[in-house]
């Protein structure tokens, strides 16, 4: 049995480590609620303009757009978003097992490439040449610090041109989609080239003047849906990151409580049989000078 000092420093630690666990659970909850309010804002806009969109190209042939041509896909391109820190249970290994899957799995012996939004999936692909793609934009792992439509353009933007250069046959979005404080789920969806959508689906067009032409509007809308899917999937995972960290965080704590707990038990037992056998060896010595 480990002596009293010992078991107090462990208490001690225990206690440290509780304190920072709890104030970082605190700290996710506060940007958790900030986030979780701009995705839940924004769905019903991004799903208005996917409504729209394919209200308008229900009975427009989209094969001849840019980003609906479909062609073989020899080269992939897979982006994955994590976040930048740990410390939120499996939350980023989710996704780098499912990009894992789609590598070694589903696209096995095509030309995949990757792209990282987030450090934590970077620093598994970056010794990975054959995968990781070094993108022209600004450090991608910056995105996070100053989370903003403009900024997500831009990576959308280089998306688009790298389909339309044929640099990409397919584009492949992995994120955590947010559900809720304690859960999330791994999403894959095809970002590029844009999957058709039937008429039957869309609900009517209705009775529209369309000013310009409906093939203007259309080509104008596809970019901006495609940016705002994007940005949709940014905020997805970034308030999915903050969820799963107020969640192992809160856990990490009550397990430090259920710890500490238990030390002071065994604090106590140890002190309890070391008072018996201080009393055991006075009563032993008192009575070897009465016999």
């Amino acid at each position: 049995m480990p002596n009293l000092k010992e078991i107090r420093n462990r208490i001690t630690s225990v206690g440290s480590t509780m304190q920072i666990t709890s104030a970082m659970k605190m700290v996710s909850a506060a940007k958790l609620k900030r986030a979780q309010d701009a995705i839940t804002q924004m769905r019903p806009y991004a799903a208005k303009i996917k409504e729209i969109l394919g209200n308008l190209s229900a009975t427009l042939d989209l094969s001849e757009n840019v980003y609906s041509e479909q062609r073989e896909a020899k080269n992939i391109l897979i982006v994955g978003i994590t976040s930048n820190r740990g410390l939120c249970g499996g939350f980023n290994n989710n996704i780098i097992k499912r990009v894992g899957y789609l590598i070694n799995e589903e696209y096995a012996g095509q030309n995949v490439h990757l792209l990282c939004l987030g450090k934590k999936i970077k620093d598994v692909y970056k010794r990975t040449p054959n995968y990781f793609i070094n993108s022209t934009l600004e450090p991608l792992e910056d995105i996070y610090s100053d989370l903003s439509f403009e900024r997500v353009s831009a990576i959308a933007n280089e998306l688009m041109r790298g389909f339309t250069a044929k640099d990409y046959d397919k584009v492949i979005v992995v994120y955590n989609r947010f559900v809720n404080a304690a859960a999330q789920v791994v999403e894959t969806e095809q970002y590029l080239p844009i999957i058709p959508t039937t008429q039957e689906n869309q609900s009517s067009t209705g009775d529209y003047i369309f000013e310009p032409s409906k093939d203007e509007i259309v080509a104008d809308m596809i970019p901006k849906s495609l940016k705002i899917q994007l940005y949709k999937a940014i905020r997805d995972s970034f308030a999915a990151e903050h969820g799963a960290r107020m969640t192992a965080m809160h856990k990490a704590t009550d397990n430090a409580k259920e710890l500490q707990k238990n030390l002071k038990l065994s604090y106590n037992k140890a002190r309890q049989a070391a008072i018996t056998n201080e009393i055991l060896e006075i009563v032993g010595g008192a009575e070897a000078l009465n016999a």
